[in-house]
Order: C-alpha cells, then sequence, then structure tokens
C-alpha cells in the first residue's frame, strides 16, 4: 500500500468537520518539532466569526482523520464540543514557538495519548 501524503501548503485553512459532517473550525498550521523530526501538534482555529474572536487549539496531528470527498480535502476531528472548548490552546496572535514539554504534554494527555516528551523524546546524535 502506497503512503498517503499530504503537503503542509496544503493545511492552511483546511476545513475541519465532525463525524457528523458539521463545521468545527479551520487548520492553520502544523509545528515541527525540531527535536526530533516529528509533528508536534496541528493548529485549529475554533469560534468566533469571520476571523475575529477565534481561539487556536493544539491538537495532535493523529487526532484527525484526513478524507476527500467532492474535491475537497477535509480533517475529520472526532472530539465532542465541551473537550475542544476545554483543550490547551494559545492567543492567535501570540504562538508558543518555543513551547517547552509540558505545553505539548498537556495537549497529548488532554486528547488521551499520554505524555508526547515519552512517546517522541529528542534525538541524540
Amino acid at each position: 500500500m502506497a503512503p498517503k501524503l499530504l503537503s503542509a501548503s496544503t493545511i492552511d485553512g483546511m476545513k475541519v468537520i465532525n463525524k457528523a459532517r458539521e463545521d468545527v473550525g479551520k487548520l492553520k498550521d502544523l509545528m515541527i518539532d525540531w527535536s526530533n523530526g516529528n509533528v508536534a501538534y496541528a493548529v485549529m482555529s475554533f469560534g468566533g466569526f469571520l476571523g475575529i474572536g477565534d481561539k487556536y487549539f493544539a491538537i495532535p496531528l493523529e487526532s484527525f482523520q484526513f478524507e476527500y470527498e467532492d474535491g475537497k480535502d477535509y480533517a475529520v476531528l472526532n472530539v465532542d464540543k465541551e473537550m475542544l472548548e476545554n483543550a490547551p490552546g494559545f492567543d492567535k496572535d501570540n504562538w508558543p514557538q518555543h513551547a517547552d514539554y509540558t505545553f505539548i504534554d498537556s495537549v497529548y494527555t488532554h486528547y488521551g495519548y499520554g505524555s508526547y516528551s515519552e512517546r517522541f523524546p529528542p534525538r541524540t546524535y
């Protein structure tokens, strides 16, 4: 089976829906952990109106399923609204560029994946 690939540039603005096909938000970016070469998390905007009042959330990439339907790519996120509203996030004008593992670990444990820093330790050279 061939791998399914998705370019990082395709992520920006990709519509996020839930299993009921309801609009949940939009993907904004991927945060790459340079210490181990992994995508630490996806950044998703949620809430607001016309981009005003949006909240940004960090979500493990493995929480998403990607689908192609009617000529469009979609990210499907199967979490309830309450879990999303209580998820670790940040202000859209203040991204955690140099977040420590405490923040990333809180993202992974919130979604039930366990500690990021234990699953993906930094590479040693």
